[in-house]
């Protein structure tokens, strides 16, 4: 139990507290060293919150556990042409068989270097705008992934 798992469900090996916590624990680490202050906010705030409201038992299971004890996560939504504009994102998903896979590309994602697991957004039918808009999980060792050189983000 620790600083990157304020959020999940004490069953996952988290600590079990909710965000008014997570708030308070960013608020105490940002005193000492923001960068890592940001890293305990996405992966709590982010991350570990997105898991519990929307995934799947069956993800919740897989992951949150892996999240609350040992891997960090990135939450993967900014692109180059759009910035953090969920709504003009490009990055498009398609079956292939019963695989998904992701074509685009994403900038200054938090977390990138470090983390094992990454949720990445994108457009799984653009005929219906941004409500074709889904997340992905991809793991680290996915053999498609791409992690870029890391851009200077004001100490973040």
């Amino acid at each position: 139990n620790g600083l990157m798992g304020i959020e999940a469900p004490q069953e996952c090996g988290g600590v079990g507290l909710g965000f008014t916590a997570a708030c308070l624990a960013i608020e105490e680490l940002a005193k000492v060293d923001p960068a890592v202050a940001a890293m305990v906010d996405i992966h709590n705030t982010l991350l570990i919150t997105a898991f519990r409201r929307y995934g799947t038992q069956e993800m919740q299971a897989e992951y949150l556990g892996r999240l609350a004890t040992g891997t960090v996560g990135s939450f993967c939504l900014s692109e180059a042409e759009s910035g953090s504009d969920a709504f003009a994102l490009k990055t498009r998903a398609r079956q292939d068989g019963g695989d998904w896979v992701l074509e685009g590309s994403k900038c200054w994602i938090s977390n990138a270097m470090e983390a094992g697991l990454f949720v990445v957004f994108a457009n799984a039918d653009p005929s219906k705008a941004h409500r074709g808009i889904t997340a992905f999980v991809v793991e680290r060792d996915n053999p498609g992934l791409q992690i870029g050189k890391k851009e200077d983000k004001l100490g973040i």
